[in-house]
């Protein structure tokens, strides 16, 4: 790889090119952290990644000579373009997490083509020197596994977010997916350790070790339950990560390890601290077996309970702290302007609210902070659950609008329950409770929540963005 001008020491323009695309990529990064600053790092992290790629069509040279089919490359990038900006363009929120992960697959996807294509045309002056056991072989092969298990995962993800593909609840697909991972494995051993002379014939075992790991990436995902696929999510995002770093070994381009990297370990990060959120494992994510819905807990206990709008908005108005509990039931309902609306017209009559922030509530890590933030709500009142819990027994009201299972008193309750373990927001320690729901319908879960026949509990049935607005126009007649 050589840029067609030298700086000093021998660094080409490609070279700096890349540690400023890479620099921008740690910045945007970074920005990402805080809502306020999240639209902009977003940006400069995208004009890094268009900047790499336009100076790579320029500058890079193998063996002398300039990229090739360099107006198919512009047109795929035109066709590409056109057609993410569109879906992201359209997409509603209550759809984002589907999103997330079909581009997610995509990323994968092309890190798998990527190491199909690279595998038959390896250096034969590097096979000659050390043999098929070399960092390069070891890339493709790290990339092919990798980047197929993300996408084939993701793909079953897309299915099961949006409805279409169910949950499979076999004992032994634990022991399965070990299997499928340890022969992945040998595959690799198997192909680094062929004489040099057999690398011709090994392409055939590359289609084979794509084709298990679309197996592995499928059983992977199929398993797990609706309140963990964020954490599935977020792992998946991080395997992309891992597959493009090693297409950054393969062509030594700084900005797409550099990228690969950032996303990766960002991604495993947030995995491991939801994991420990959920108080799970991550092993039992690796092999498939993460949580999990499970059949609904039987049988209730007492009655449910209703409240009108007139005596939900006197509720509200007359107290000194309130706790809104958002779900994806906001997001489907497209009501977090009329909630955020309730929390303003509550904060002019002198009530202190705040927002109770699960780590999975709703389909994808972050994703009840995207919402309120859509609705600018101010970003110091949304507190994680683990630290407002404490707060909740002091707190007069809790509004549940559209959560179920993060707020399921099962996880403490019930040894028996697919959710037992995972820390919620503790709701029920607080003086009064309102839950906003279209109906009595369990949570994607599927289990039974008892919370709804709590004694403190009333229900306020209907749909969260008319029963918001209502109930705005009823505390503004008070």
């Amino acid at each position: 790889m050589n840029g067609m001008t030298q700086f000093p020491y021998g660094i080409s323009i490609l070279e700096v090119t890349y540690i400023v695309a890479s620099v921008l990529f740690v910045f945007g990064l970074k920005m990402l952290s805080h809502p306020l600053t999240a639209r902009r790092g977003n940006i400069i992290a995208a004009f890094g990644m268009g900047f790499a790629i336009i100076t790579t069509i320029l500058f890079h040279k193998k063996d002398g000579q300039p990229i090739h089919n360099t107006p198919y490359i512009l047109v795929a990038i035109v066709i590409g373009t056109a057609i993410g900006w569109t879906i992201a363009k359209r997409v509603k929120m209550t759809a984002m997490p589907q999103l997330v992960s079909f581009f997610n697959g995509m990323g994968g996807a092309a890190a798998a083509l990527i190491s199909m294509m690279e595998f038959p045309h390896v250096s034969p002056e590097l096979i000659a020197k050390s043999g098929m056991a070399n960092g390069h072989v070891l890339a493709i092969l790290l990339g092919l596994m990798i980047g197929t298990i993300s996408w084939a995962g993701s793909m079953i993800a897309f299915g099961k977010l949006d409805g279409w593909i169910g949950d499979l609840r076999i004992k032994a697909l634990r022991y399965v997916n070990l299997t499928i991972l340890a022969v992945l494995i040998g595959f690799i051993v198997f192909i680094m350790t062929r004489h040099p002379g057999a690398s011709a014939e090994l392409s055939v075992y590359i289609y084979i070790m794509f084709a298990i790991a679309v197996v592995y990436g499928v059983l992977f995902v199929m398993p797990i339950g609706g309140a963990d696929m964020p954490v599935v999510i977020s792992l998946l995002n991080s395997f992309t990560g891992v597959a493009a770093a090693m297409g950054g070994f393969l062509y030594n381009n700084q900005a797409m390890l550099t990228g690969g990297i950032l996303v990766g370990s960002a991604g495993t990060i947030l995995t491991v601290l939801m994991c420990r959120a959920m108080n799970r494992s991550l092993l039992n994510v690796i092999v498939g077996v993460f949580g999990g819905g499970g059949q609904a807990v039987a049988g209730t206990a007492g009655t449910v309970k209703e409240i009108t709008l007139s005596d939900a908005a006197i509720l509200l108005s007359y107290s000194k702290k309130v706790v809104i509990v958002p779900g994806y039931g906001l997001a489907v309902a497209q009501a977090q302007h009329s909630c955020h609306e309730l929390d303003k017209i509550l904060d002019e009559k002198g009530v202190e609210v705040k927002y109770a922030i699960h780590p999975v509530a709703g389909r994808m890590p972050g994703h009840m902070n995207v919402l309120l933030a859509e609705a600018d709500v101010p970003y110091e009142q949304l507190i994680e659950s683990d630290e407002i819990n404490p707060d909740l027994p002091n707190t007069d009201v809790v509004v549940v609008i559209g959560a179920n299972d993060v707020v399921n008193p099962a996880a403490e309750d019930d040894p028996s329950s697919p959710i037992y373990g995972m820390p919620i927001v503790k709701v029920r320690d607080a003086k009064n409770i309102i839950v906003m729901k279209r109906g009595m319908g369990k949570g994607y879960a599927a289990i039974e929540n008892m919370l709804f026949y709590n004694d403190k509990t009333r229900m306020l049935f209907g749909d969260a963005k008319v029963t918001l607005q209502n109930l705005v126009n009823e505390i503004k007649t008070i």
